[in-house]
């Protein structure tokens, strides 16, 4: 739906407007001086339930009511049950380093500042590993008050190993939109072991939307474990402490020995948006589990795993998988990852579904051994249940997996 902007001066455009918004000097006037911006044609969106995530339904009003707008129109593959997918603009820009703005400068002053060279995307372009690369996205926010965001890389771009994190004017921290938000967004993007394909319109993260303070607190957790069982474990444990641990499956048992895979150095090109077309034994080696239940993970590769624990994210609540405490080794989670309304749900055909681990070591060989914590699930409430949940006829290419590389490659054989 355009939105018309009013400046001071009685200037008055529709939203999008047709320029890339980091060149367009009314565009920085009208958001940093604070005129007045009003919607045309529809009254603010009315968002039904009470605190929590947004669901589905909720996203198309915000889109319907101006809150979220594109300079190609959203479309509905982009809303999945909790999130919506971002997508990639015409530019990228090459820069020296990763950077935020801080609080008092935007991300196109820096992009002046740091930018070695502009990139068309229009007709697609290979992303370098090693490189960083600021690229505006195609959706940008007008967000009420009561209403922030929170990013994460997509599924399928995490298990590829492609740094994403989402940066906002003024912003402070990566993958977080302070609620009340008015202007555009932008993709950080650096490979770290595959150079990728991409192009204008391909989708490498997502977002949230979150209306006050809905995560689950300890206490909730346990009561939902027993009522609605979020986690099925081996021996019917399960630790609770600031969400909920998840461990790695060294044992092998569910892939005849296969416990992982590690990424090979210096492999083929990886377009983004072709799904299932590339063989993965050029871009992998399997890890085969060790009498010792353990394997050592190499410093700096890049490693595929899976949960000991199966996962389920009721209709009602969507999860998101935090890094462990990395004071007890020198490994970490890499990409922190949304689990949508319906993962591992029975009703959805979800039942038995584990948690992808993409893990990386640090500066030292390290030991990881079975059953060892890696994860933390944190669970919130949404403000409503959604009509259609993560695998019911909405393309989710992850229910009921187990050890499952990225959609980009065919089944190992």
């Amino acid at each position: 739906m355009p939105l018309e902007l009013e400046g001071q001066d009685g200037v008055r455009l529709s939203w999008p407007l047709a320029l890339d918004p980091r060149s367009c000097a009314i565009y920085e006037t009208i958001m940093t001086r604070g005129d007045h911006v009003q919607t045309t044609g529809e009254a603010a969106p009315n968002l039904g339930g009470g605190d929590g995530i947004l669901p589905a339904d909720a996203l198309r009003a915000l889109i319907n009511g101006g809150v979220i707008t594109a300079s190609e129109a959203v479309t509905p593959a982009q809303i999945q049950p909790a999130s919506l997918d971002l997508r990639l603009g015409e530019k990228a820009y090459r820069v020296r380093a990763s950077f935020l703005p801080g609080s008092v400068a935007t991300v196109g002053e820096k992009i002046d500042a740091l930018a070695l060279h502009e990139i068309d995307l229009s007709q697609g372009a290979v992303l370098e590993t090693g490189c960083v690369y600021l690229v505006p996205l195609q959706e940008s926010l007008l967000l009420p008050e009561n209403i922030s965001g929170l990013a994460n890389p997509k599924s399928s771009t995490g298990r590829i190993d492609v740094f994403t994190r989402l940066i906002t004017d003024r912003a402070i921290a990566f993958d977080r939109v302070e609620a009340g938000y008015q202007g555009p967004l932008y993709a950080e993007i650096s490979p770290r072991t595959f150079s990728v394909l991409v192009r204008a319109g391909s989708s490498l993260n997502q977002i949230r939307f979150r209306r006050g303070a809905s995560t689950s607190s300890d206490a909730e957790l346990r009561d939902l474990q027993d009522e609605r069982r979020l986690i099925e474990s081996h021996d019917d444990t399960v630790d609770i402490n600031q969400g909920i641990s998840l461990s790695v499956d060294l044992t092998g048992r569910m892939q005849a020995g296969l416990v992982g895979y590690r990424a090979k150095r210096h492999a083929g090109l990886i377009d983004v948006d072709k799904a299932g077309i590339l063989d993965p034994k050029e871009f992998w080696e399997p890890v085969i589990a060790e009498k010792t239940r353990s394997i050592i993970l190499d410093p700096d590769e890049f490693y595929i795993l899976a949960s000991k624990e199966a996962v389920h994210v009721p209709p009602d609540f969507a999860a998101e998988m935090m890094p462990f405490n990395p004071l007890v080794g020198e490994f970490r989670v890499h990409y922190a990852g949304f689990f949508d309304p319906g993962f591992g749900h029975d009703k959805a055909g979800g039942q038995g579904s584990r948690a992808v681990l993409e893990v990386r070591s640090h500066e030292v060989p390290f030991i990881l051994t079975d059953g060892q914590i890696i994860g933390r699930l944190i669970y919130e409430r949404l403000t409503e249940t959604p009509e259609t949940v993560y695998g019911q006829g909405i393309g989710s290419n992850y229910q009921r997996q187990g050890l499952k590389l990225s959609k980009h490659f065919k089944e190992w054989r």
